[in-house]
């Protein structure tokens, strides 16, 4: 009985000490910071030690900082977090090089332990990145062109600490309505934004970056570039940024939208820009709603209350867009573009022809896409401009796409059953705005497709000069 009783001790002793789980999790502190200041990272990790890489990721990735034994120490998640933020103390600061290149930098955070004392010995490894954005500290000293990244995109699809702005994907199947950066948030840059840039640095396309929210807190930035883009999944945008990107067009400035589902949904950035609301479909639950001033209801930019459709910044929008090659709409059929302008001056060179298509290798046409409201005369699409779409927007290229009724039916606007058209087009009013009005863009730089590459090289030379 003795033996049994030691052995039961011994048994519980050793039970008691295993070792916990291996986690190491982090936020920078600001969405941006110009070259020569400090960037803040926010650390929670059960490892007694861990260390940080911090590389620019381009063309190719750069390693620009490390350090190791960083004292670690684990902090508890509020219930609230990803409406309110981690409040996680300030691990480390560290210092930005005014030779630290402008761009997309990602935080690599690594932890590693040997495993328990008596059991479950071996190594044990914990990894999790973070990202920050280095904006030039004089704006347009290596470029003329800037590009605003799609970090409130990446905000509202993150779901950590349990609610995203979608149901699919949050607690329950219910969304939240309020998002903050202040927690590990997820990063959509290498789907769409970093194919991009990648193909323009090995090209000799110089570029310098912000963050969203820059139009909105620094849109002084502005006056140092020719031509600002949006790439990829650009979706939520304030008031604010739109006022200040619409008012420098109007100056003259130029904007290319290789992008789709752009400016869809709008924000208010409340904390000076450490959290965004946006209440989508269920509108009627904003505060502002019951104020009845609905210009900056958190709803969709083309909601009749709000009457400010994205068209008249980027000249579509996705009420007159849709899917292609997603969400079951158009599966089977190619992603391409019909050409219905060749003569334009984004044409040149390609050799395309009035109804040739292109495109179609990459999928470049989907997976979310904007259009307008057409009318066809002779074979030719014309906007009917009822829909926001500036007088002097041509469509030069379309392909048909279609909401999922399941995103449509909430809108009491909504024709059912509509298919509308992706729309590659431009329009000038002060500056020219181009449009490709689908989110893979990128998709063809990537997969070198010579037509896309030329179209791209004809915005960026024409506008970013």
């Amino acid at each position: 009985m003795r033996w049994i009783l030691i052995s039961l001790f011994g048994i519980l002793a050793l039970r008691a000490d295993e070792p916990s789980a291996l986690f190491i999790e982090g936020y920078a502190g600001q969405r941006s910071v110009a070259q020569g200041e400090e960037i803040a990272l926010h650390v929670s990790t059960s490892a007694a030690k861990y260390e940080v890489e911090i590389a620019r990721l381009g063309g190719m990735r750069e390693v620009v900082w490390k350090k190791t034994g960083i004292a670690g120490a684990a902090h508890p998640v509020p219930e609230d977090a990803s409406a309110l933020g981690c409040r996680w103390p300030e691990s480390l600061r560290v210092p930005v090089g005014e030779d630290w290149k402008s761009g997309y930098y990602e935080v690599v955070l690594r932890a590693t332990d040997a495993g328990g004392k008596w059991t479950h010995r071996g190594r044990r490894t914990a990894e999790s990145s973070a990202w920050f954005v280095v904006r030039q500290s004089k704006p347009g000293t290596t470029s003329k062109i800037l590009l605003q990244l799609s970090t409130n995109t990446y905000n509202a699809y993150t779901n950590w600490g349990g609610f995203s702005v979608y149901a699919y994907n949050s607690l329950s199947k219910n969304q939240g309505s309020r998002v903050s950066f202040e927690r590990p948030v997820s990063s959509q840059f290498g789907r769409w934004e970093l194919p991009f840039i990648a193909w323009a640095e090995k090209h000799g396309y110089a570029l310098e970056f912000a963050a969203n929210d820059d139009l909105e807190f620094r849109p002084e930035i502005l006056s140092g570039y020719r031509l600002v883009l949006s790439v990829g999944h650009d979706e939520y945008w304030s008031s604010k940024m739109r006022d200040h990107l619409e008012g420098w067009i109007a100056k003259g400035g130029n904007v290319a939208f290789f992008s789709g589902n752009t400016c869809c949904w709008q924000v208010r950035s409340e904390d000076e820009g450490r959290a965004f609301t946006c209440f989508k479909q269920n509108y009627h639950l904003d505060p502002i709603f019951k104020t009845r001033d609905f210009k900056t209801l958190s709803s969709l930019w083309s909601h009749h209350l709000v009457k400010r459709p994205e068209n008249e910044l980027t000249g579509v929008g996705f009420l007159w867009g849709g899917y292609r090659g997603s969400h079951g709409q158009f599966m089977n059929e190619e992603s391409s573009f019909t050409v219905h302008r060749p003569d334009h001056w984004a044409f040149e060179g390609t050799g395309l022809k009035r109804g040739d298509r292109f495109g179609a290798k990459d999928t470049i046409v989907g997976y979310e896409c904007d259009g307008c409201e057409l009318v066809w005369r002779d074979g030719l699409p014309f906007p009917t401009h009822q829909d926001g779409t500036p007088r002097t927007f041509e469509v030069l290229g379309t392909c048909p796409v279609r909401w999922h009724p399941d995103d449509a039916e909430w809108y009491e606007k909504w024709e059912i059953g509509r298919t509308g058209a992706a729309c590659l087009g431009t329009y000038t009013q002060g500056g020219t705005v181009f449009t490709t009005g689908t989110t893979d863009w990128a998709h063809g730089l990537q997969g070198e497709d010579p037509v896309v590459i030329r179209i791209t090289k004809n915005v960026l030379e024409r506008l970013g000069r």
